[in-house]
C-alpha cells in the first residue's frame, strides 16, 4: 500500500510540474542532536526525493532561541519556493512547541499542527491533517474496512495522533471533509485496564496509539476485529541485548498481524504535494503587491485564488475588505489581516 501511495504522489507531482508549475519544496526545521529526530528527518528527505519533491534541512543547535525559530518560520512562510514546512518534534524544553507550530502559515503546515488546521479538522472542514492520522485513514479506506455505524476504540489521546484519528472516524460522512460515521471511544493511559478491555471486546476497529508496549493482548480483541497499531516504543531486547522498536499491541499473543502500511512520512509528502498550488498562489500575491507597497508582507492564509496577508509594520489597510481588526503582532507592532482578490 505504501508503494502505491508513493507512486500516486509521484504521478501527481509530475503532472503538476508538466503544467508549468514549480516543483513542490519541503523545508524541515531540525533542532538539536536527538538521534531519533535525525533518523526520522533523513527518512523524510529520502522519501521526498523518491517522489520528486525538493527538500532541505534547516539545522539549528539545541540552544536556539524560540524567537530565532519564529524568524525562520516567518522567512519560510514568505518564500514562494517553499510549499510545505515541518518542524521536527520534540523541541528543547525552553521552546514552546505550540507557539512555533503556530508560527507556520496554516497552508504550509504539512504536519497539520497549526491551530487553524486543528480547528478546521474539528469542524469537519478541509484542512491539512496530521500525518499519522492521515495514514490510519488511508489504511481504513484502501483496505475496505467498514466504519459506518461501527464501534471504534482509539487508545491514545495525543493532539497529534489519537485525537485527530478519533475526529476523522466519528464525523459525518456527508460533511465538507467526510468522516467515518463511527461510534468512537477514546481511551488513554489512565483508563483502567479492565475498562479498556470491556470497550475493546465490543469494538469492530481498534486503533492503538498510546505509547505503551503490550497494551493490547489477544483476550481484549473479538474475532474479526481490525487492529491498527501506530504505537512507537523502544524496549530492551533480552535476546540481542539491544534496543528494539515495538508497537502497543502484543502481536505474538493477540494473533493479529500489524496493519500499518503507509508511513507517516509518506502522508507528509502527500500534504506537501497538495500545498504546491497554494505556494504558487503566494508567489502571485507577492508579485502583484510588489509595486503597490514597500511594506514587508507575511503570508497568513491562501485559499484558492485569494490570499490573506499581514502588514507587520503599521495599521495601513492593503485592501478595503477587512477580515478582523488590527491585533498586536508578535514583534510588538500592529497588523491587519485582509483579503486580496486575485
Amino acid at each position: 500500500m505504501a508503494k502505491q501511495i508513493q507512486k500516486e504522489i509521484q504521478a501527481g507531482v509530475e503532472s503538476w510540474i508538466s503544467l508549468g508549475n514549480r516543483r513542490p519544496h519541503l523545508s524541515i526545521i531540525l533542532v538539536g542532536d536527538n538521534p531519533a529526530s535525525h533518523t526520522y528527518v533523513r527518512k523524510k528527505i529520502r522519501a521526498a526525493s523518491a517522489v520528486g519533491i525538493c527538500s532541505e534541512i534547516i539545522l539549528k543547535p539545541k540552544d536556539v532561541s524560540q524567537e530565532e525559530l519564529l524568524d525562520i518560520t516567518d522567512q519560510l512562510n514568505m518564500d514562494p519556493r517553499v510549499s510545505g514546512i515541518l518542524v521536527q518534534l520534540p523541541l528543547p524544553d525552553h521552546v514552546d512547541e505550540r507557539t512555533v507550530c503556530n508560527g507556520i502559515a496554516p497552508e504550509k503546515d504539512v504536519d497539520g499542527f497549526h491551530i487553524v488546521n486543528v480547528g478546521r479538522l474539528c469542524l469537519d472542514q478541509h484542512s491539512l491533517i496530521p500525518a499519522t492520522a492521515s495514514a490510519v485513514w488511508e489504511i481504513i479506506k484502501r483496505t475496505g474496512i467498514e466504519t459506518f455505524g461501527k464501534n471504534v476504540v482509539v487508545a491514545g489521546r495525543s493532539k497529534n495522533v489519537g485525537m485527530p484519528i478519533a475526529m476523522l472516524l466519528h464525523t459525518d460522512g456527508e460533511h465538507e471533509r467526510p468522516g467515518g460515521d463511527a461510534t468512537v471511544t477514546i481511551a488513554h493511559r489512565y483508563t483502567p485496564k479492565e475498562q479498556l478491555k470491556t470497550h475493546t471486546q465490543l469494538a469492530d476497529i481498534i486503533i492503538v496509539a498510546a505509547g505503551i508496549p503490550k497494551l493490547l493482548t489477544s483476550d481484549m480483541v473479538k474475532e474479526g476485529a481490525a487492529v491498527i497499531d501506530v504505537g512507537i516504543n523502544y524496549v530492551h531486547d533480552p535476546v540481542t541485548g539491544k534496543t528494539k522498536l515495538v508497537g502497543d499491541v502484543d502481536f505474538e499473543e493477540s494473533g493479529h498481524q500489524p496493519m500499518v502500511y503507509p508511513s507517516s512520512s509518506i502522508m507528509v509528502l502527500n500534504e506537501t504535494k497538495h500545498t504546491g498550488t497554494q505556494a504558487y498562489c503566494l508567489s502571485l500575491v507577492l508579485k502583484k503587491k510588489k509595486e503597490e507597497t514597500p511594506r514587508t508582507l507575511v503570508l497568513q492564509y491562501i485559499v484558492g485564488t485569494e490570499a490573506r496577508i499581514r502588514n507587520r509594520r503599521e495599521n495601513t489597510l492593503l485592501s478595503s475588505q477587512v477580515v478582523i481588526p488590527a491585533v498586536p503582532a508578535r514583534d510588538g507592532a500592529s497588523r491587519e489581516e485582509v483579503w486580496l482578490s486575485m
